[in-house]
């Protein structure tokens, strides 16, 4: 063990130390770098949480991305069929970050009720489809079962839809799909209601109904191997992009490859905001914190004036001594580090098990304040402010290289 480092062990433990003027902006210094952790890591947290979740859910509904004919149909309708027998299709072998790929299709129709009726969006889905995210929406009933029956009349819906026409489990519907030549009657499909899900976003959960593709290839007049598109899944949605190029390059040239976000830029690009919010707030708690340990340091200077002068009376350098004050300043920034991570982390948890802060999910798409814990950014958040502390502290610790030890001694 060094002097320095013994000399501070020994500033830091003694009484005068913990009763002296500079205890209380100690303390607010260390209280400052607790506070400034526990904002930040619910900053990173929620931030990254929100993004996420809301990502999972446009995600359901599109894929990563979406591979389709190139055409100028803006409606919600799959109106030119693609067929099946695609290199790519069922496993798209030659982009390894793919994880999934389905067929699915779309009809717009009408729910007609005796005293009501809604428009709604049919997406046709096949035996091929994964329901993994729609497993977390359901709130009530079960997920169709389409591979059993060739005609299945199984019908998946919102719970707004539900609530808007008073369904319920086991309602049949009829359901009304317009044919092209307007001057004849409409067809026809009953459904029965087995699942009601929600997953938040009212843009989607307004429109779309889960049904069987066989019935909408029925409808259009398409082969048992045609789909309106296929929805491609990734590993990694960080790498969206690049592997949407990797996509685009793989498919033929009639078909088009566009990704979740560009599909919709308004909600991405709405995310998107959440980083530099997060950034923002981890560079004033960082300064806040810093500002205070700063004010904290040159008081512990001041304060220990004669001290410094005795020491570079007995041939300390001022190296040396800034050595000191800045291992009492190491021991305080890593004070306020721990109890900081202790009590963020605990809030975090308990978020993200109990769910005790709600969220208007007209605004967020969530109804709970969704957490993410990942031990990479954690580390990362309390070695950069560790180091950017430290680094502010080495300018107001010159000071000691300019006090006299002669009058230093004689300080009062």
């Amino acid at each position: 063990m060094n002097l320095e480092f013994f000399i501070a062990k020994r500033i830091i433990d003694s009484k005068a130390y913990k009763s002296s003027i500079s205890a209380p902006i100690i303390k607010i210094g260390i209280l400052a770098i607790i506070l400034g952790m526990i904002v930040m890591l619910i900053a990173i947290a929620t931030g990254i949480g929100l993004q996420k979740k809301i990502r999972e859910k446009v995600v359901a509904f599109e894929g990563h991305t979406v591979i389709k004919n190139y055409d100028t149909n803006y409606s919600q309708e799959s109106k030119r069929p693609i067929s099946t027998k695609q290199d790519f299709y069922p496993n798209f072998t030659s982009v390894p970050e793919v994880t999934h790929i389905q067929g699915t299709a779309t009809k717009s129709g009408i729910i007609r009720l005796e005293n009501d009726f809604e428009y709604i969006v049919l997406k046709g889905v096949g035996k091929d489809y994964d329901w993994q995210y729609f497993e977390s929406f359901l709130v009530e009933g079960k997920l169709p079962d389409f591979p059993k029956k060739k005609w299945n009349d199984q019908i998946l819906i919102s719970e707004y839809l539900a609530n808007r026409l008073q369904l319920k489990l086991g309602d049949k519907i009829n359901t009304y799909f317009l044919k092209e030549d307007t001057t004849k009657p409409p067809n026809i499909i009953t459904y029965n209601i087995v699942g009601i899900y929600n997953s938040g976003l009212k843009e989607f959960d307004q429109l779309y109904v889960i049904g069987d593709i066989t019935h909408i290839q029925r409808l259009n007049k398409w082969e048992e191997d045609q789909v309106g598109r296929f929805e491609v899944f990734i590993n990694d949605f960080n790498q969206l992009e690049t592997v949407g190029d990797k996509i685009r390059s793989e498919v033929p040239t009639l078909l088009n490859a566009v990704t979740v976000n560009n599909m919709h830029p308004i909600i991405f690009e709405w995310i998107s905001i959440f980083d530099k919010n997060t950034y923002a707030i981890i560079g004033i708690m960082i300064l806040v914190a810093g500002i205070n340990m700063i004010t904290a340091l040159l008081v512990l200077i001041l304060e220990r004036t004669q001290m410094i002068g005795i020491l570079k009376a007995l041939g300390s350098s001022n190296l040396s001594i800034r050595k000191i004050f800045l291992y009492n300043a190491t021991y305080l920034i890593l004070k306020g580090l721990f109890w900081g991570n202790l009590i963020g982390i605990s809030i975090l948890l308990i978020q993200k098990y109990f769910g005790l802060f709600p969220l208007d999910p007209k605004t967020y798409y969530v109804s709970t304040v969704p957490i993410y814990i990942n031990i990479g950014y954690i580390i990362a958040l309390n070695l950069g402010t560790f180091i950017l502390c430290l680094l502010m502290l080495i300018i107001p610790s010159v000071i000691v290289s300019k006090i006299s030890p002669v009058k230093a001694i004689r300080f009062e």
